[in-house]
This record gives structure tokens, sequence and C-alpha cells, in this order.
């Protein structure tokens, strides 16, 4: 994979006689639009140099005011500074806003401009009447943003996998695995693995013994000492993920005029648009924001499933079809518990990677749930099982009571952007012969959470798969569940397995769209 001076990588031409091709070739090409971030010009390697979250500062951009109109915008002006309290002349540092109620239960993203000379600003819509109060995080510094971004332009990858090889009197050899078979060395023989449906490609170093096609499990391997003792010292936790000191005091918003939000009669808020939530619905910034406790779109009329016959009156009829990571996995498991009529079906449960079912056979309901295929960072899993998602989407006949619902990003952090890419030019493909063979199948795409902090899975890393997600999708007919927001609005700690209070929220969105009246 080669890389030039510019701020996104280029990956290698992509294989012809594809179905996706022309998306691939397309997003390929406009890499460096979609990951695009401002470089950070080259400095002595001074810690005390990088961007510091304790003397950074932040203030209104106008006067200040008695009260805010609810509807409107409460801006603001961000003044990086180093250690030193210097203020910073370039850009690219990962700033994340909030405005929060003066509970847990209220919150919202703020947006982030950044102008690229040190200086930010930031944007909060005013949903709700009462206290509001602005919150800003430095995830990472510009200098740290550099090392995250010199690992992706140096490394093929970050972590490794093992394969389990077994022979017929059950001897075992355990061998090395990953995406690209340049990571094992010129001298090392490899074994080729190809999935016929999507033409996905996976490598192991052959076995002294056994023969290649004796590989029956996977599991998660190393992860790979990448970073420098400086680099290191970038993204410790203590310069990680801070708040930076209050710049703005909490400020009242007054209400336009006596709106109710929901069944919540502690304030008013904004009300959400009356058109039911469809497929192919417009993403409005912010997507939407909590209030009780309850996430609310700001592109359609979401819908809350607080009892469980609530959730099988909108599932009844329904088959489920959840393929991806484990954040989706708790969608499943959200439901299983929650729902008492919901049997699981012991498949291969013992397993991290599925597959999952549930049914209830009453009311017509089945609820599957499959890992992606590798890369799968995983406890010991049978191959087998690791199908890949655009073969089991090729297995679907679809129609207007199936679902789809595709969780992708957390396990492609650790390799360069053109993997992801890949993966989801054959998944695209996928999803459009399943919808021009049978139109009325929901799909449903579910973005990656916040959580990571780390080189291997970074919120920065996590946002631009984000990016190539929407870029994947956005013209077709599916449904899009900002999990990114969703996970970054409210006054909790990030993580990756987020909250029930999150899951369930999350689930009712995917449920709106299924039951949109």
């Amino acid at each position: 994979i080669s890389w030039t001076e510019s701020t996104a990588p280029r990956p290698p031409a992509p294989r012809p006689a594809n179905k996706s091709s022309g998306f691939l070739s397309r997003t390929l090409a406009n890499l460096t639009h979609l990951l695009y971030w401002p470089l950070t010009p080259g400095h002595k390697r001074d810690i005390l140099a990088s961007t510091s979250a304790k003397t950074s500062t932040y203030h209104l951009r106008g006067p200040a005011q008695t009260s805010y109109t609810l509807g409107g915008y409460l801006e603001a002006v961000l003044v990086a500074r180093d250690h030193k309290g210097r203020p910073k002349t370039h850009g690219g540092d990962l700033f994340r806003a909030q405005l929060l109620g003066p509970y847990l239960h209220t919150g919202v993203p703020g947006d982030v401009r950044d102008l690229e000379n040190g200086t930010y600003l930031l944007s909060f819509p005013l949903l709700w009447a009462g206290t509001a109060q602005a919150q800003v995080r430095l995830i990472h510094s510009s200098e740290a943003v550099e090392v995250l971004r010199r690992i992706w332009r140096e490394e093929g990858a970050t972590v490794d996998f093992t394969g389990y090889f077994r022979g017929p009197t059950g001897y075992e050899e355990n061998m090395t695995c990953n995406v690209n078979p340049l990571l094992f060395g010129e001298k090392q023989d490899i074994c080729y693995y190809k999935d016929e449906d999507s033409g996905e490609l996976w490598f192991c170093a052959q076995p002294q013994t056994l023969s290649c096609d004796s590989l029956v499990g996977h599991s998660a391997g190393r992860y790979w000492k990448v970073t420098t003792p400086y680099e290191d010292a970038l993204l410790a936790r203590n310069l990680t993920d801070q708040v930076l000191p209050q710049g703005i005091g909490p400020v009242h918003v007054s209400k336009k005029r006596n709106r109710k939000l929901g069944k919540c009669d502690c304030s008013v808020a904004v009300l959400p648009p009356e058109q039911p939530c469809y497929p192919g619905i417009p993403a409005p910034k912010p997507s939407g924001f909590y209030h009780g406790n309850v996430w609310y779109s700001l592109a359609c009329s979401s819908r809350s499933f607080p009892t469980a016959e609530s959730i099988v009156g909108c599932l009844a009829g329904h088959i489920v079809h959840m393929m991806g990571d484990s954040t989706l996995r708790q969608w499943w498991e959200y439901l299983r518990d929650t729902v008492p009529s919901l049997k699981p079906v012991d498949l291969h449960a013992t397993y991290q990677s599925g597959p999952l079912m549930a049914v209830d056979t009453t009311m017509g309901i089945v609820l599957h749930w499959r890992a992606h295929s590798w890369p799968l960072r995983t406890l010991r899993t049978p191959v087998a099982s690791l199908h890949s998602v655009v073969r089991e989407l090729t297995g679907l006949a679809g129609g207007p009571h199936t679902v789809v619902v595709l969780g992708l990003g957390a396990h492609f952090t650790t390799f360069p952007p053109s993997v992801f890419v890949r993966r989801l030019a054959g998944i695209r493909a996928a999803v459009m012969a399943l919808l021009a063979r049978a139109p009325s199948t929901l799909v449903v795409i579910k973005l990656a959470n916040t959580g990571y902090k780390s080189v291997y899975g970074s919120d920065w890393l996590t946002l631009h798969v984000n990016r190539l997600l929407r870029a994947a999708f956005s013209d077709l007919r599916v449904a899009f569940v900002d999990a990114w927001e969703m996970t970054s609005s409210l006054a909790l700690p990030d993580n990756i397995h987020p909250v029930k209070l999150i899951v369930s929220n999350e689930v009712d969105l995917l449920l709106s769209f299924i039951c949109p009246t």
C-alpha cells in the first residue's frame, strides 16, 4: 500500500470484474475528501508543545444574553493552547462538544468547526427550555492525531489473529493470520482463503505439517507495538479525553410557546418532525437529542417502545437479521432480555461470534444475530461459522417482513481504510441486489459507537469509519441509526459497549423504522 504526503491514503487499484467496482473506484479516488483532516506541522517532539485541555479556553462568540430562545443556537469560540499556555497556530485537534441539561436526562452534541489556525467555532442547538450547560472535551491533541495518521500511513495492521489447524488425529498447529500476505514476510509460506460470495481474502502462515484446508478455528491474536515512547506519552490517559475548564456558565433557554415533548411534563422542547421514519430520509446534523432519557430524532417522528408488549406488537411477523460486531449484538441481547416471549435457540451461543437466534412462535418473530467475518477480534470460534455479510445477504429473499441491520466498524480501525472500503464495496453491491429483488426489505445501517481511545481503536479512527459508512450507503434507500451521536450526547463515560439506557434508545429508533406509525 503506497502513501503520498497528502492527508489521506491512496490504496491499491481495485480488482476488476466486481459489481461494486464502480463504487470502489469512486470511493478510493475520493478518499482525500472523505478522510480529510488538517495536517500538523512538525515540531521538536516536545510534549509541552502539544495541545492541552487545561490551558485551552472557549468563550461566547457574542455578548452574553440574559436568556436564549428555544430553537436558536449558542455559539462559542475555542482557542487551543499548548501546555505552556501558548496559542496554537494550526488546527487538527479532536475536540468533542456537548450541551447538557442539569441532570443526565438531557443532551445534544455540539458542532465543532476547525478553522485550521488554532481556533474552533462551536455551535450548540437549543432544543429544550430551562438550563443548559456547554461542555467541551479534548479527545486527542493534533500531535496525537499525527501519531494515528502515521500508523495508518506506515503500518499495514496493528493486530494479528490466530488460525487453528487440526489434523485427522486431533493434532493442532496454531498459526498467525491477517488481511494482507505482505505482513508475513517474503520467506513465509502462506495459505490464502477466498470467500466465493464476497471475494474477500484472508491469509494465514502455512502450518509445518498440516495442509491449508485443515483450518478449523479463529481467534484474536496479538496487539502489535507500533508506537514510540514519545508517541505513547501523547496518547496517554492523562492527555486523552480531558474536559476543558468551563468557559461558559449555565445559560437559560426561554420557552417560545407551551409545547411539550411527548409525555415529559418537566420542561418544553423543540418538537421533532411529524413525518414518520422511513428509509432514505435525509439526515440532519445533529440527528437528534436526549430529553428525559429519551432520544428524539430530528429527521423523523421517532417512537418509544417502553414495554415488552409494544415491542412484540411492532416485531410481529418479522424476521430480523442482524450482522456485525458486538455493539450490534447488544441490540439482540436487549430484545432477548426485555421480551420474555422471545425464546433463545441454542445454536452456537457458547461462541462470541454466534450465530444467535431467538423466536416467538406465537407472534411469528425471528431474531438473528451473526458476527461479520474476519477480521474479527474474538475468542476462539469455528471458522465454519464465520460467514461474510455478503454471503448472508445473498441468501435472503427479502420482502416486507424482512429487516436487515448492519453494524460494522469497530474491528476495522486496526487496518488501513482501504481494507474497510473494499469490504463496504462488496456489502453495498449485495444490499443493492437485495433491494432490487425485494424493494420492500428494510435495511438499517448502525454507525459505529464512540468509546475507543487507543492507537488500536481511537475515536479519531472511528470518525473516519463512519464517514465511509455514510458514503457507502447514503444514496441507497436505507435507514441510519447514528450511534456515534447517541453515544456521545449525555454526561456519561464513553464505552464501546454503552449502558442499557443508550442501547434501548438505539433499538427504539430501529423499531421506529420497522413500525413508523
